[in-house]
């Protein structure tokens, strides 16, 4: 199996527990569980605010399920140009994260408004090492 492969699988995997979070147990602090905005806590006492943020966990989840599918897709029928065309993709759409979402979450956290504090710097990281998965497969798929 290949370096790309191998890369795309575990982004699947990982992406997949998020996924079961967010329409499952979207209370959870785990993974990309809610939760760990306080203004989650309060939109549950306002009831279409509550549905409001559950459509919107729900919709995340969603758009994480189009990219795993189409993911399993470049793995399972795609050639190797295809899957490097993948992988790069994956390297631009998950930087987007530090463009508008990294520096609000990092707000928040700041002002106090999400548990555990510090989240946000997990969550950069977490985003990060993505980043750097998939850029170091696609250079080790290039040098060997």
């Amino acid at each position: 199996m290949d370096i790309l492969s191998i890369a795309i699988i575990i982004f699947c995997i990982m992406e997949s527990a998020n996924v079961a979070i967010l329409y499952f147990k979207p209370d959870s602090k785990l993974g990309n569980g809610v939760a760990v905005f306080d203004s989650w806590k309060d939109a549950k006492e306002d009831k279409p605010m509550d549905l409001f943020v559950h459509y919107m966990a729900y919709w995340v989840a969603g758009v994480k399920l189009i990219f795993i599918f189409l993911l399993l897709v470049v793995l399972f029928t795609g050639t190797q140009t295809t899957k490097v065309f993948a992988v790069i993709a994956m390297i631009i759409s998950i930087a987007t994260y530090f463009y508008k979402l990294h520096p609000i979450i990092k707000r928040l956290d700041s002002m106090g408004k999400i548990t555990p504090k510090g989240y946000s710097k997990t969550l950069g990281i977490m985003i990060s090492s993505f980043l750097i998965m998939f850029s170091v497969a696609l250079l080790i798929h290039f040098v060997i």
